[in-house]
């Protein structure tokens, strides 16, 4: 048994129908099967009446509020939320479809002040914040696991190794913008939410234990406090096997047949890639066909595929020969900052082995501390200061550039020391 688990041990948790207890462990060892929330599948809620009685019921409840929210990735276009599911103590469990109900921001308001509990926050936020649903603060327990030094942080190994429930993971790949929403999709949905109190409050104990608990508030409040991610700039970049595209009028296939896409996608409300894969992007880029029947050799084009929609595709390619020399993309701008690590050994020998300090140093902390090296600090600042350090390179200075480039207080004051090291070492 793990200290979390340990810690966990007092909490009283309840299957169907009000048992077992979790003193109740089976011989075996193996965890206990969650098979059906306390209060049963309670219905979903479509209607403003039905949001109202819901908005009224959480305002009244006691203690920190479970979230989560269910998306359509990979079968519907973006990312927004078919399902949320919210526990509290005193309102039980909702689950919300935000069709129905597609401004949410009174529950969001009614929960003002409340902490929320999610689990992996940042994949969640952006499409509750859509709806009008933002916490001003919250407890992340994916993120707990990683700063308590669990090896598996998923909802599900979580739950299993800290409370010994085993939770069904069978659906959380399906469709949720498919109506009505069949009764076990249903059942996995209030589970998902049916222990992270529990899961919240032993984590707590566990990072309290290991004297990491104000390093995870400050890590909450960095996330809540967030503001919305900026739109990607020239998202057809990202395009899987771009990497293979090397010439400026490939490029400019990309681009076109991207956004082509792009433009069907959003007016279909279904993913991107259901309807033209990137492999067929990337392949129709390579060979700039000059016409529908040389398109349709290609790989990802061939007879199944409609005469209107290969003429489509064929356009976009089109446009693309057809541009000038001067509209052509250009080669992929280096982002802001150091180059890739592999470079610096011939662009700066001196900064190659001012990383490799640094590196060797924080991985030996992170490992020391039982957490990943990325939690203590991201790779990205460490080359950023590596590539760029403060001259002269102080505690002062090195502390300075590591909160600038957004480091927890937490993170600044246990790895300052090391790049100063790091720093001076190679001077």
């Amino acid at each position: 048994m793990t200290d979390a688990q340990e810690t966990a041990a007092d909490t009283a948790l309840r299957t169907t129908g009000g048992g077992p207890p979790d003193d109740d462990v089976p011989a075996n060892g193996l965890p206990i099967p969650l098979l059906e929330p306390r209060e049963g599948i309670p219905p979903v809620v479509e209607t403003e009446d039905a949001l109202a009685e819901v908005i009224a019921a959480f305002a009244a409840g006691t203690g920190p509020v479970a979230v989560d929210a269910e998306r359509a990735s990979g079968y519907r276009y973006g990312q927004r939320a078919y399902l949320v599911q919210l526990r509290r103590e005193g309102a039980g469990t909702a689950l919300i479809d935000p069709v129905g109900c597609p401004d949410l921001s009174g529950l969001g308001e009614a929960l003002s002040g409340t902490e929320w509990i999610l689990h992996a926050a940042t994949q969640d936020l952006p499409c509750l914040r859509d709806i009008g649903m933002l916490p001003t603060s919250l407890f992340d327990t994916e993120l707990a696991g990683r700063l308590a030094g669990f090896p598996r942080v998923g909802l599900g190994a979580m739950v299993e190794s800290v409370l010994g429930y085993a939770l069904e993971k069978g659906h959380s790949a399906v469709d949720w913008s498919t109506r009505p929403l069949p009764e076990p999709w249903l059942r996995y949905a209030a589970l998902d939410v049916e222990l992270l109190v529990d899961l919240r409050d032993a984590l707590e104990k566990e990072l309290d234990r290991q004297g990491k608990l104000e390093w995870a508030h400050q890590e909450f409040d960095a996330i809540a406090s967030a503001p919305p991610a900026p739109p990607r700039k020239d998202p057809w970049r990202r395009t899987s096997g771009m990497h293979k595209v090397r010439r400026r009028r490939q490029m400019a296939v990309v681009r076109e047949l991207w956004t082509a896409r792009d433009k069907v996608a959003q007016r279909r409300d279904v993913s991107p890639g259901k309807v033209l894969s990137d492999a067929a992007i990337v392949e129709a880029a390579l060979a700039v066909p000059v016409n529908v029947a040389a398109l349709t050799t290609l790989p990802g084009f061939g007879n199944r595929m409609g005469r209107r929609q290969l003429e489509q595709w064929q356009a976009a390619v089109d446009r693309a020969r057809a541009l000038p020399e001067s509209e052509l993309p250009q080669p992929g701008a280096q982002v802001a900052g150091p180059p890739p690590p592999r470079a610096w050994a011939d662009k700066d020998p001196v900064a190659a082995a001012r990383l490799a300090a640094a590196r060797t140093a924080v991985s030996a902390l992170a490992e020391e501390l039982n957490l990943p090296q990325e939690n203590l600090i991201t790779p990205d600042t460490v080359r950023r200061v590596c590539w760029e350090p403060p001259t002269p390179a102080t505690p002062e200075t090195v502390a300075a550039a590591l909160a600038g480039y957004g480091a927890r207080p937490w993170q600044v004051g246990l790895v300052t020391p090391l790049l100063v090291e790091a720093l001076s070492a190679t001077e």
